[in-house]
C-alpha cells in the first residue's frame, strides 16, 4: 500500500504537469457550464417539463472531464511509458509494473473527479443548480460510467505500439464521442439519423443514464444502458489483459 501510495504521488504531480490534460480535463467542462449558465440560466427546457437547461445538461458536462483522462491521458500515458521502456524496467524491481498501472488509473480518476465536482460547485454556486434526483444513485452510475471510459481507454492502450499509434486511435475514439455523443451539442436537438449513430458511442449511453437519473427518473427505466455500459467494461478489460504486453 505504502509503494501505490508513493507511486500515485508521482503520477499525480506528472498528470498535473501536462497542460493538455488540465485543458481537455478541467478548465474545458468548467467553462462549458459557465457558458451555458450564462447563456440559458434558468430557462426551462425545451417541453417545459419542470426542469432548466442547465439542469438537462450538467449530467453531459461532466462526462467531459471522465473522457479527457480516461481517453486521452491514459492510454497516451501508458504508451509513453512502453515506448520508453519504462514497463520493462519495473519488471526487474521489487514494484510490480501492475502498481504503476493502478497508480496511472486513479491519478486519472482524481482529475475526472476533481473536474466533475468544480462543475457542480460553478452550476450550485453562480448558475443555482439544484439535482432533482438521487445524488447517491448519480454517483454510482457516475463510478460505472468512468469504469466503462476507463476499460476502453486500458484497452487502446494494451493494443498501442507507439505514443504515435495511441494518439490516432484516441482520436478516433475520442473526437467522435465529444462531439457526437451529447457531451457538447446537445443529444436531443440532433437529427434522427445521427442520433442512431451516436447511440452505438458508450459515452451516448452514459449521458444517457446520467441525465435521466439526475432529472429523477427511476433507475429502471434505464437498465439497457446498465446492460451496455457493464458489458462494455467487461469486454475491455478482459481484451485490455489478453493483448497488454510491456514492451512490443
Amino acid at each position: 500500500m505504502k509503494s501505490l501510495w508513493i507511486m500515485l504521488k508521482i503520477e499525480f504531480k506528472l498528470a498535473i504537469r501536462e497542460f493538455s490534460g488540465i485543458l481537455f480535463g478541467i478548465i474545458l467542462p468548467a467553462g462549458i457550464i459557465t457558458l451555458l449558465g450564462i447563456l440559458f440560466g434558468d430557462k426551462l427546457a425545451s417541453g417545459n417539463d419542470g426542469y432548466t437547461m442547465l439542469q438537462q445538461s450538467f449530467a453531459a458536462v461532466i462526462t467531459i472531464g471522465i473522457c479527457a483522462t480516461g481517453l486521452m491521458g491514459i492510454p497516451i500515458t501508458i504508451s509513453s511509458y512502453r515506448e520508453k521502456k519504462v514497463l520493462k524496467r519495473f519488471k526487474v524491481t521489487p514494484t510490480s509494473p501492475v502498481l504503476l498501472l493502478i497508480a496511472q488509473f486513479l491519478s486519472n480518476f482524481i482529475l475526472a473527479v476533481i473536474s466533475s465536482v468544480l462543475v457542480f460547485v460553478i452550476a450550485y454556486l453562480f448558475f443555482d443548480y439544484k439535482m432533482i434526483g438521487s445524488l447517491w444513485i448519480f454517483i454510482i452510475i457516475y463510478l460505472l460510467v468512468v469504469l466503462s471510459i476507463y476499460s476502453i481507454g486500458m484497452l487502446i492502450a494494451s493494443i498501442s505500439n507507439s505514443v504515435k499509434t495511441s494518439n490516432l486511435l484516441c482520436s478516433l475514439v475520442y473526437f467522435p464521442m465529444f462531439f457526437l455523443s451529447g457531451a457538447t451539442i446537445p443529444y436531443e436537438i440532433m437529427p434522427k439519423g445521427l442520433q442512431k449513430f451516436a447511440d452505438i458511442m458508450p459515452l451516448t449511453q452514459s449521458i444517457k443514464i446520467l441525465k435521466g437519473v439526475s432529472l429523477g427518473s427511476e433507475i429502471n427505466g434505464y437498465l439497457l444502458q446498465i446492460i451496455i455500459l457493464l458489458v462494455t467494461t467487461i469486454v475491455c478489460i478482459i481484451l485490455s489483459i489478453k493483448f497488454f504486453r510491456y514492451e512490443y
